[in-house]
């Protein structure tokens, strides 16, 4: 088990990693969820020994490693920025954690070509670095800490530099691939899709903090806070603020969305309203749903899907649309919003209650 222990890392004054205490088992995948500078590359370096904590300590499998250096630990990471050994062959770049171990020859062999076909690489064993693509030296990059057979392996962004297909690939591939090995895995990435798509754990972060870390779909359904709600959505979470009064939460026009059960004996007061943009739709989805009358701004249409901008109420909520969906500006529709998907958080932004276990 990797174990961090109330860690803090300040640089210059500036803190990058604010007391954050989290355990990891073996065999397990953990994703660091979180946008740019939230901390996860800087949890990452703590993790595998490239940096010391400012304060707390680091435990692997009972052993305090704070100040232990990455050398001496069994661990594999893999950045976004891509880095091989621009000399070597893909072959041996691959093979090179195999031959610092003091593998057989026969053994290299078998583990750089299961890799390599794996990726994709096989046809390019015998290049070197620069005379492949941006997407190959990642891919060596990637079968390097595959081979290694490390006991902590932190991918950092891995696939963004890889095309749409590979990528999908290698998502439902990696995991599968490091837990045959019992190995902790933890992943960072900025896209809530692809949490999703890894499942796992997932923790979710914002300057430096963890602000919640569990199944990687019960994060999602049912966030302790608004901060991490709106972490992990993408398009951005729809909210608005509302004032519960009696049964129901009041919405401008004299519209009333009735508050789900589970909320009725909550204190009449103002509350943030939140839901993700495929919970508001062009058709009723339920006996309960409210219709809601609100104005065009702009439509993106991606192909297979429509990106619905909406004002309403002096705020702007986005609706996801299955399909081709064709809007004029300035448009009136009427869409729906169905209580059971509400999520509901206090003055504080505090979770006063999430979505109930029903489809995502």
């Amino acid at each position: 088990m990797l174990e961090l222990r109330a860690v803090s890392k300040t640089v210059g004054g500036v803190t990058h990693i604010d007391d954050i205490s989290l355990a990891l088992r073996h065999g397990s995948l953990n994703v660091l969820l979180g946008p740019t500078l939230s901390g996860k590359t800087s949890l990452m370096r703590l993790m595998a020994g490239l940096d010391t904590p400012t304060s707390g300590s680091v435990w692997f499998d009972g052993v305090d490693v704070t100040g232990q250096p990455v050398q001496k630990r069994n661990v594999a990471m893999v950045y976004q920025q891509f880095i091989n050994y621009p000399a070597m062959t893909v072959y041996e770049n691959i093979a090179s954690p195999l031959r610092v171990a003091g593998v057989g020859k026969e053994q290299i062999d078998r583990e750089v070509r299961r890799a390599a076909e794996l990726l994709k690489l096989t046809p390019y064993l015998d290049r070197t670095p620069l005379n492949l693509s941006g997407g190959q030296q990642q891919r060596t990059a990637l079968a390097r800490a595959m081979v290694k057979n490390a006991k902590l392996v932190l991918l950092d962004e891995p696939l963004a530099n890889l095309d749409y297909k590979l990528r999908e690939e290698l998502r439902q591939e990696l995991p599968k691939i490091f837990a045959e090995t019992g190995a902790i895995f933890v992943y960072a990435t900025t896209e809530p899709h692809e949490a999703l798509l890894l499942g796992g754990n997932t923790a979710t972060l914002s300057e430096g903090r963890i602000t919640q870390f569990g199944p990687t779909i019960e994060v999602f359904r049912r966030p302790n806070d608004l901060l991490t709600a709106r972490t992990f959505a993408d398009p951005p979470l729809n909210t608005i603020v509302l004032r519960k009064q009696g049964p129901s939460f009041l919405l401008e026009g004299g519209v009333n969305l009735p508050a789900p059960a589970e909320l009725a004996d909550i204190a009449d007061a103002s509350y943030t309203i939140a839901f993700h943009p495929h919970h508001l739709t062009l058709h009723r989805t339920g006996p309960a749903a409210v219709p809601i009358r609100a104005k065009v701004s702009i439509t993106e249409i991606t192909g297979s899907e429509s990106f619905v901008h909406l004002d309403f109420a002096d705020v702007r909520w986005v609706m996801l649309a299955h399909g081709i969906r064709v809007f004029d500006p300035d448009e009136t529709i009427e869409v729906f919003v169905d209580p059971r998907h509400l999520m509901v958080f206090d003055a504080e932004g505090r979770a006063v209650t999430a979505a109930p276990r029903i489809a995502a």
